[in-house]
């Protein structure tokens, strides 16, 4: 069973950054994507950010688009989400996720592991 771990959350001002990290277990963790999604209340859980096996590739929500950065490190089973220029619409529960595959997705049924969340607050 893989287990996926979040932690970096909490409570910041606006334009303020805050860096997230998940950590999956599992021997194979470098032949799947990765992703952040997030959920705000109220609302649906929305992509935000996702990126290759091998790091090569990475794709963000257009609202997240030059302020957040995904990254991973095979050699440790972590991805990171560093995101800076925080406003108070990125506030929710960030969850990170591992793919069903190798491949990039904004879709939510293209992945099979999810962690429980770590709360992201920001306030104006």
């Amino acid at each position: 069973q893989v287990q996926v771990v979040e932690s970096g959350g909490g409570l910041v001002q606006a334009g303020d950054s805050l860096r997230l990290s998940c950590a999956a277990s599992g021997r194979t963790f470098s032949t799947y994507a990765m992703a952040w999604f997030r959920q705000a209340p109220g609302k649906e859980r929305e992509f935000v950010a996702t990126i290759s096996d091998t790091g090569s590739s990475t794709y963000y929500a257009d609202s997240v688009k030059g302020r957040f950065t995904i990254s991973r490190d095979n050699a440790k089973n972590t991805v990171d989400l560093q995101m800076n220029s925080l406003e108070p619409e990125d506030t929710g529960v960030y969850y990170c996720t591992r793919s069903k595959s190798r491949y990039t997705s904004q879709k939510i049924l293209d992945y099979a592991y999810w962690g429980q969340g770590t709360q992201v607050t920001i306030s104006s």
